[in-house]
């Protein structure tokens, strides 16, 4: 499996200004989500990347990528009908290909060496099949993020062969269906915002745009959900975490995050402990 086609989507209701929110990196350079995003891709070894938008919104999309702005392709996704149809909106650029697909309001950041998208792409290189990365969560999050049951697969550490997905599943919905062995106990594998995707997912999610039409939202969890009845389809936990910055905070932890692991480290937990002390007053 080559991959070399990244699809990032960025055309939510309330997702649309995310992407284009600044931050200071791990170097102390001042970037948009967007392009830290699109760097993340470039590292992973994409050659091509489209972003999926609203309506009116290219000019500032490219604004926000920085130097990576004239490499980008975008495709606007006519109505707001689900994430599914925004990825689908992206079948023209996709082709026959295989893809990595992102979100536009997810960062990531590494515990190794290998940022988190290249550990995505080698593990789906080498498993030749379609990989999600995966985060093992906490069920009070299970509102936010669509979620996989599984068994582990073979001897490796943190690979599973997915036979459940649910998107956004209540405590109960996923105790009953999505338990995977070895996770602790109120603990599921969510989604990453993350995914090595094969041209399958394209032919699924077509089904379900012709069978919802105009009005029906359209969910990449239930493409994939079908998707293990065609294709092998693996869970892969990634040495690195997520962080959603669209959900309450989740830019201010994004900033700290980046902060704590870069070269400024050291000044920022001065600044750190400094406003703890002053709150206590």
């Amino acid at each position: 499996m080559d991959i070399k086609k990244t699809v990032i989507t960025a055309a939510g209701e309330n997702q649309r200004t995310l992407p284009l929110q600044t931050l200071v990196d791990g170097n102390g350079q001042t970037k948009s989500a967007l392009a830290i995003i699109v760097e993340e891709s470039l590292q992973a070894g994409i050659e091509e990347i489209c972003v999926v938008i609203s309506a009116g919104d290219q000019n500032a999309y490219r604004a926000a990528a920085g130097p990576h702005g004239r490499r980008l392709k975008f495709v606007e996704q006519p109505r707001p009908l689900g994430y599914g149809h925004a990825v689908w909106c992206a079948r023209e650029f996709i082709g026959s290909s295989p893809f990595l697909l992102l979100v536009g309001d997810h960062l990531y950041l590494s515990r190794s060496a290998k940022r988190c998208a290249q550990q995505l792409v080698e593990t789906a290189a080498a498993e030749d099949c379609a990989v999600s990365a995966v985060q093992a969560t906490h069920e009070s999050k299970l509102p936010y993020y669509g979620a996989v049951g599984g068994r582990l697969a073979g001897a490796r550490k943190g690979l599973y062969v997915v036979s459940d997905v649910m998107e956004k599943p209540t405590p109960t919905e996923a105790e009953q269906k999505l338990i995977v062995p070895g996770l602790r106990a109120g603990y599921y594998l969510c989604f990453f915002g993350m995914h090595v995707l094969t041209p399958r997912v394209m032919e699924l999610l077509e089904e379900d745009v012709a069978a919802t039409g105009k009005k029906g939202r359209v969910q990449l969890s239930a493409a994939l959900a079908r998707l293990v009845e065609h294709e092998r389809y693996l869970a892969c936990e990634l040495d690195g975490r997520r962080f959603d910055v669209g959900v309450p905070y989740g830019l201010l932890t994004a900033q700290l995050a980046l902060a704590l692991n870069g070269k400024d480290r050291d000044e920022v937990l001065a600044g750190l402990v400094e406003l703890l002390a002053l709150s206590n007053k």
